[in-house]
């Protein structure tokens, strides 16, 4: 999608941060962190949300929490850890397409924290 900025990202046209990459997702340190670690995790291919998760694309979504686990180790986050995701305008999410935040570093409350 080209006016998608976490296409850009994972096309490489704006630089992030990558802390992981393959040939399927792409990790980059968040810009407005809330936590000591805060990474995002995206797909490579654009798929706007969890509502467009499908047979066809929902492997991806299993790779990305294999991944989140692996830099959750690298990143030393022993105690604990959350990852987030935001559906919808109502959910916050703010860029359509769909991504997850793994944040650690610190103890969360819940909901907000």
């Amino acid at each position: 999608m080209s006016d998608c900025i976490f296409c850009k990202i994972a096309n490489g046209e704006i630089p992030s941060t990558k802390v992981y990459e393959d040939d399927t997702v792409l990790a980059f340190k968040d810009l407005s962190p809330q936590a000591p670690v805060h990474v995002l995790l995206i797909p490579k291919q654009h798929i706007a949300s969890c509502d467009d998760i499908a047979p066809d694309n929902s492997a991806v979504v299993a790779h990305i929490f294999e991944v989140a686990a692996r830099l959750a180790k690298e990143f030393g986050l022993t105690n604990g850890y959350r990852i987030v995701n935001n559906c919808g305008e109502d959910g916050g999410q703010t860029v359509k397409h769909l991504h997850f935040h793994l944040m650690g570093g610190r103890a969360f409350g819940w909901p907000a924290g």
